[in-house]
């Protein structure tokens, strides 16, 4: 199961990469560029979403059929080795958190980039016609 959290991790890391180069000032030269790309990588990046879910079900799995470790019952060794799965998930539970946040703030800040590019466009034909 390793390799779908690097996956996963990857997709996020190129989506918060992308809400970054869209959202710097200064980058007017590329933002059209970006904006394209961005714009086609949006369906793709919607993979995302069910993958997530897949792998939430999976932590959930894991949690329901992990035995537990009690005060006494356990060795420290097993102590310790529940402790790591409990951080394990945790962990990918925050990272599929975050996969979802990017891909929402991907989502809505190239939707509004559109729009302002659109707005824009818009103004220049108004001033034009005065």
């Amino acid at each position: 199961m390793a390799l779908e959290w690097v996956v996963l991790g990857y997709a996020a890391a190129a989506e918060a990469i992308m809400v970054l180069l869209l959202t710097i000032p200064g980058l007017d030269a590329l933002r059209k560029g970006l904006v394209a790309v961005t714009k086609n990588l949006l369906k793709p990046f919607l993979s995302v979403v069910p993958f997530c879910l897949f792998l939430l079900m999976d932590i959930y799995w894991k949690y329901e059929t992990r035995p537990s470790c009690e005060a006494d019952s356990c060795t420290p060794t097993e102590h310790l080795r529940h402790q790591k799965s409990i951080m394990k998930s945790q962990r990918n539970a925050l990272l599929i958190a975050a996969a979802l946040l990017f891909y929402w703030l991907l989502y809505s800040v190239t939707h509004l980039v559109v729009k302002i590019d659109l707005l824009n466009q818009r103004l220049e034909r108004l001033k034009r016609t005065d």
